[in-house]
């Protein structure tokens, strides 16, 4: 991968962000389909729901830095929904459920980070408009890890006291 200016390097961590939350819209159908907890079943739903809106609001980036929205294949997200897929062929019950809560974790930072980057970059570039509607997706990606963590906390109580 050669990238000759820090805008194009925006652009195409953009390009990924905009491919991973696309996929992770369905990922998240199906976490929230195969997950037997109610409580965590709800929470990848609710997710799911969020994260239609990340995609819609990095369309208005795209648009607010005179970009046409672009996927670009992000392999991180690419591997932990292959790695997904494995585990839960193979594994059911209250231990998919909690490697759910798992992958649903990593995904959350890997996100936390590229929005981290994305939100820092657009704002040192001077597209302003672009770095506020991205760190109110980073906030929002932070306050899911925070959800799911809880979550996953109750989880591993609710299995230490069966």
């Amino acid at each position: 991968m050669t990238t000759d200016s820090p805008e194009a390097l925006l652009v195409e961590g953009l390009q990924e962000l905009y491919y991973s939350e696309q996929q992770l819209v369905d990922a998240l159908g199906e976490l929230s389909e195969q997950t037997e907890d109610e409580s965590v079943a709800q929470a990848f739903s609710q997710h799911q729901e969020v994260t239609r809106e990340h995609v819609n609001r990095l369309e208005q980036v795209f648009e607010q830095m005179d970009q046409e929205p672009d996927a670009k294949q992000e392999q991180v997200v690419d591997a932990l929904i292959d790695e997904h897929e494995q585990f839960a062929q193979e594994n059911e019950g209250e231990v998919l459920d909690r490697y759910n809560i798992e992958v649903g974790q990593k995904t959350e930072h890997y996100e936390i980070a590229a929005y981290g980057n994305a939100t820092s970059l657009a704002g040192k570039l001077g597209y302003d408009e672009a770095a506020d509607t991205l760190e109110q997706t980073l906030r929002e990606e932070e306050q899911a890890l925070d959800e799911l963590s809880q979550v996953g906390e109750q989880f591993d109580e609710d299995i230490a006291a069966d």
